[in-house]
């Protein structure tokens, strides 16, 4: 159990925040086939790619995703700059993994914000994971003529996901009852 010192008496809200690369290769998933087929799908080979940097409230299921180049200390400050300003009115805990530039002595956290870390090596904990899988799933066996296109989908399917759907998506139980007891 840990205790958050609050420097305000705004109510707290929990999230767990990932990054995920988005590009043109595809993404092969299994298909059903008869046994010893391989599966037929056409297949692009593809470097380009950007980052969506998210963050989910599994309680809620509000959500915050933006568009980057890369995964850098940079862009993951734009990232705290941005969802601290979008919200304002809450002391808004994040839960995220323990990627080197997450950690970076160069990073101002806003007053807003509160980082805990996940322990090393365990994706499994971060239900963040569960919406890549779930975009990614939708984005299977399709090929792009170029990057925008696959912006275009992504941005799609992001806007399309309902604050329930990601609730569904990442409300694991022991976070649930994590809830419940406070």
């Amino acid at each position: 159990m840990f205790v958050i010192q609050q420097k305000s008496n705004k109510p707290i809200k929990l999230w767990f925040q990932d990054e995920s690369r988005f590009g043109t290769r595809t993404i092969s998933r299994r298909k059903i086939t008869l046994k010893g087929l391989k599966p037929v799908g056409i297949k692009q080979d593809g470097y380009k790619n950007f980052y969506i940097y998210g963050a989910v409230s599994p309680k809620t299921g509000e959500n915050f995703f933006i568009e980057f180049s890369t995964v850098d200390g940079v862009c993951f400050q734009s990232f705290l700059n941005s969802f601290s300003k979008k919200y304002t009115e809450t002391t808004n805990v994040i839960i995220l993994d323990n990627a080197s530039f997450h950690k970076s002595k160069k990073i101002k956290i806003p007053n807003n914000i509160v980082l805990f870390f996940q322990p090393p090596y365990s994706p499994e904990l971060n239900p963040t994971e569960r919406v890549w899988l779930h975009l990614k799933n939708q984005m299977a066996w399709k090929t792009f003529k170029s990057l925008l296109s696959v912006k275009r989908l992504v941005y799609k399917l992001i806007r399309n996901i309902d604050n329930s759907k990601i609730s569904s998506l990442t409300s694991y139980d022991y976070i649930s009852n994590s809830f419940n007891q406070v």
